[in-house]
């Protein structure tokens, strides 16, 4: 008998110590780790996706804007649009004409406000881009608007839109500020830019070299150029003085998640604008006939005296601005887009209401800005709205 309950201890002993070695060390430790691995796993495919939505946006964007060509290593790309415009009212119209210049008012007209033809092309670590320009605003008019050349690292892909690490860039170009200076004709959905763009920047476009790139979701830029945008009134595409405008912009373009995307940027700008002088004149004799009688009385007679020279004279400048955008894909309609800039400047406004801090013995601060919403309802259309506002010198005593 003690024989038998000796084996049935063994056997029981043996059975316990095999469902001691079966069970799992540790339980919580392993689904932990699975969690992890899980979550890991769910980031990387929703920077698949956000990656595979920025492509998709570029590719169809290539698509149905450009013509692409490429053998080899070399690739052109070639794009051009026209905008005929028909005015059927405006308030400022007028059929006169201007008596200092003799250019009609009428602006109930029909004109071509722009007509453009660009050729991209890249070669490894080249590239070069050219944009004739042709109007008929102030009469047939053809003009460059864009002529750069360019050196990138790694390579220069603008076939497929992505920006290298580094590309700087020689000509006539892009001013790097803000966002709707860098915004392109064809994409806007509002024919004109705001007053805020058209005072500070006229015609988007000047001389400089620029160095500029992006790294994931980051972009930066940092040019130099001559200050003297073509769309200036005073010396549009040339520059009266030797110091060049120093323009940086630092932003951000995010896709949060396969619907949803943030963008944003913070610009400054540190410059000189130029003081026209004014020539030595002479006494000049200068007779009013007052009574108009047609004969000289000496009291109709007055001496407008000599003046001396006044030399050309610099000012400073400067500005600093931000904006931010924010974009959702709304089902079944298309892509929601919500936006807005600010920039507060002084002695900038080049076109508007030309600043001359010298001719008017103190500093003009100017503050601008403007917010808009635009929705697509389909691939062919889309409604939006846009309020802007520019104050061309915030000290004036305005009634």
């Amino acid at each position: 008998m003690q024989r038998i309950l000796f084996i049935v201890f063994l056997v029981l002993a043996a059975s316990a110590r095999a469902q001691e070695e079966a069970q799992p060390p540790d339980v919580s430790a392993r689904v932990d780790d699975l969690a992890r691995q899980l979550g890991e796993a769910q980031a990387r495919i929703d920077r698949q996706a956000a990656e595979l939505r920025a492509l998709r946006a570029d590719f169809d964007a290539q698509k149905d804007a450009h013509a692409a060509f490429r053998v080899g290593r070399f690739g052109v790309t070639l794009f051009g649009f026209v905008q005929a415009d028909g005015v059927v009212y405006s308030a400022a119209s007028v059929d006169e004409v201007n008596p200092s210049t003799g250019a009609p008012l009428n602006e109930t007209r029909f004109l071509i406000r722009r007509a453009r033809l660009r050729a991209d092309a890249d070669y490894g670590y080249v590239a070069g881009s050219l944009e004739l320009d042709g109007n008929t605003i102030n009469g047939p008019t053809a003009r460059i608007i864009d002529a750069e050349v360019s050196a990138c690292w790694p390579r220069c892909a603008l076939a497929n839109g992505r920006l290298p690490l580094v590309m700087g860039t020689l000509g006539l170009q892009r001013i790097p500020f803000g966002f709707e200076v860098q915004q392109k004709d064809y994409v806007r959905l509002f024919l004109e830019r705001s007053n805020m763009e058209r005072a500070f920047f006229p015609g988007e476009y000047d001389l400089g070299a620029r160095l500029f790139g992006g790294w994931r979701f980051l972009r930066y830029s940092l040019a130099a150029m001559n200050g003297d945008p073509i769309g200036e009134k005073a010396f549009p595409g040339r520059d009266p003085n030797e110091s060049k405008d120093i323009i940086g912009k630092v932003g951000v373009e995010l896709a949060i998640a396969h619907r949803l995307g943030l963008g944003g940027d913070v610009s400054a700008l540190w410059g000189q604008g130029f003081h026209k002088g004014t020539p030595a004149t002479k006494n000049t004799l200068f007779w009013r006939d007052t009574n108009q009688d047609g004969a000289v009385q000496l009291n109709e007679i007055a001496v407008i005296p000599a003046q001396a020279s006044t030399p050309s004279l610099d000012f400073q400048r400067w500005a600093i601005g931000g904006d931010a955008r924010f974009t959702l894909e709304l089902a079944p309609f298309g892509e929601l887009t919500v936006y807005g800039e600010v920039t507060y400047a002084a002695n900038l406004d080049r076109n508007l209401v030309v600043a001359d801090p010298i001719a008017a013995n103190r500093d003009l601060r100017e503050l601008g800005f403007y917010v808009g919403i635009v929705q697509e309802l389909t691939a062919w259309c889309a409604i939006g709205a846009r309020y802007d506002r520019y104050d061309p010198d915030r000290d004036a005593n305005d009634l």
